[in-house]
């Protein structure tokens, strides 16, 4: 839920090109913990003020969650409320129903979760378990494929190839 006056809620500038430029730079997360965990907290939240920090604390304290592997290897420990100052129950059952989906579907990395929402058959078999996930709406599946970046008509570049992209991703209500 946005509130037109609310700043944090908008979207971040575009920018001297425009919103319909072609550019290199990509909105997102090479992290399958950060896209998972931003896309389940964004609901009715301050992006700014509440998501963002809790998403850059999680990737600092768990690089090694970039991959669904290692983001399950870390949820196991049941420190993620910890890490991420969350105490919600609903919200971390939620990330944990989603990691799950991930890896019925074989997606260990963000380059995989690329190349399976960029195949309409496989796109939707994931968007149909994901949206079976309690609080995953149309807007959420929507967000999480904005969080893994371009799908088509991108070059696939290693982790280190793009600086710029591991910035804030765009602020979106996810609804």
């Amino acid at each position: 839920m946005t509130i037109d006056k609310d700043d944090a809620n908008l979207p971040a500038s575009t920018d001297a090109q425009g919103s319909d430029a072609s550019t290199n730079i990509r909105r997102g997360w090479d992290h399958i913990g950060a896209i998972i965990v931003d896309a389940t907290l964004q609901r009715r939240q301050n992006y700014h003020a509440t998501v963002l920090p809790r998403v850059m604390a999680m990737v600092e304290a768990w690089p090694d969650a970039a991959t669904t592997s290692g983001f399950r290897r870390r949820l196991a420990t049941g420190k993620l409320s910890e890490v991420i100052n969350w105490p919600s129950p609903g919200r971390l059952a939620q990330i944990e129903d989603i990691t799950y989906v991930l890896e019925r579907q074989g997606i260990e990395t963000v380059m995989d979760l690329r190349v399976t929402l960029g195949d309409e058959a496989k796109r939707g078999v994931l968007r149909e378990e994901l949206a079976a996930v309690r609080h995953v709406s149309p807007k959420t599946l929507d967000y999480i494929e904005t969080l893994s970046g371009p799908t088509t008509g991108a070059a696939a570049t290693s982790p280190g190839d793009d600086k710029e992209q591991r910035t804030a991703p765009p602020s979106v209500d996810a609804g």
